[in-house]
């Protein structure tokens, strides 16, 4: 090891060090998207997709502290169901182009514009959006929540267009779409897999519901994060075609040493690696800045956060 990597790794070392004892300091329980780095999930006390998540900071029991390596609306999210407890976000600007791509007051007006619908939303939104919502969805949960609706429900789904179309082609519904994507999952590129299936045939194609169609319909297995890590576990197949977020394969190699996992490429990149720069602003020096600070902290209007904790609770019901 040369002198600059034996540095380099020594820091890293001493910030782990550092965060261990903040976090038993602050009584503060650390969660992890899959997206994030690979370091961030490794320090986590919980990895997850939003579903996982929100279920394990309803769950948080006496920590006093909940630091959420994620995106904002993920924060935001705890802060609604743990409002007592100082909730935590890394990186102040660790948005989300899904979330930005419905505004409250956009979305409110087209609520107005078509009375008479359930609003279900999609819970990568900003709380303004969970507060005009009737229940909210995951991609691991919303084409059970919307089977769970009668068959002649007027549904307004929102943000994102190709989840929402994707419920719609599997249960025959019309849902009325809000016009709305992930940045990262609309740039895989359909090309780019059919190049890769052909250098590699015995290997099932993994896809993310939030992708576009032409993406999905190259699919052996459609499902939220949690749900392609499960496939990719229990499949015998020994590499696979991952088509979402490249933060999940270190988890999905973790849980399968023996397998491999080749990301698709985006649209403008033959190369994989198609990743989410505002996971990615999540490390290791800024969770252990953001827990001797104590910020960035998140929260949220109690009178939003009321209205808005009334569709999440609705999903966490319905997700039993």
């Amino acid at each position: 090891m040369d002198k600059a990597c034996k540095v380099a790794c020594d820091g890293t070392a001493a910030i782990i060090e550092d965060i261990k004892r903040l976090k038993e300091e602050k009584k503060a329980v650390i969660l992890a998207h899959y997206y994030v780095r690979p370091e961030l999930q490794d320090i986590a006390d919980y990895v997850g997709d939003s579903l996982a998540l929100a279920q394990k900071a309803a769950a948080v029991g006496d920590a006093r502290t909940v630091v959420m390596c994620g995106v904002h609306f993920m924060a935001e999210t705890v802060k609604l169901l743990c409002p007592d407890k100082t909730v935590l976000l890394p990186d102040a600007d660790a948005g989300c182009s899904l979330a930005d791509s419905c505004d409250p007051d956009d979305f409110a007006r087209f609520i107005v514009d078509h009375p008479g619908h359930t609003v279900i939303s999609y819970v990568n939104t900003p709380v303004g959006v969970k507060a005009l919502s009737d229940i909210l969805v995951t991609s691991g949960n919303a084409l059970k929540i919307v089977e769970s609706m009668p068959a002649d429900a007027k549904i307004i789904f929102g943000p994102d267009r190709n989840l929402g179309a994707y419920i719609n082609a599997c249960t025959g519904r019309d849902m009325l779409l809000w016009d709305g994507a992930c940045h990262v999952h609309e740039r895989f590129s359909a090309e780019g897999i059919i190049k890769l299936k052909e250098e590699f045939p015995d290997a099932p194609v993994l896809v993310h519901p939030e992708c576009p169609r032409p993406v999905l319909l190259l699919a052996d297995k459609v499902g939220s994060t949690a749900a392609l890590l499960a496939y990719a576990s229990e499949s015998p197949a020994g590499r696979f075609i991952v088509a979402t977020e490249s933060g999940i394969l270190h988890k999905m190699q973790q849980a399968c040493p023996d397998k491999t996992f080749i990301p698709a490429p985006p649209t403008d990149s033959t190369c994989g690696c198609n990743e989410c720069a505002y996971m990615k602003l999540n490390t290791l020096a800024k969770l252990r800045d953001c827990l001797a600070a104590g910020a960035p902290e998140v929260t949220v209007d109690p009178a939003l956060a009321a209205r808005a904790r009334r569709s999440v609770d609705r999903m966490l019901e319905l997700s039993k």
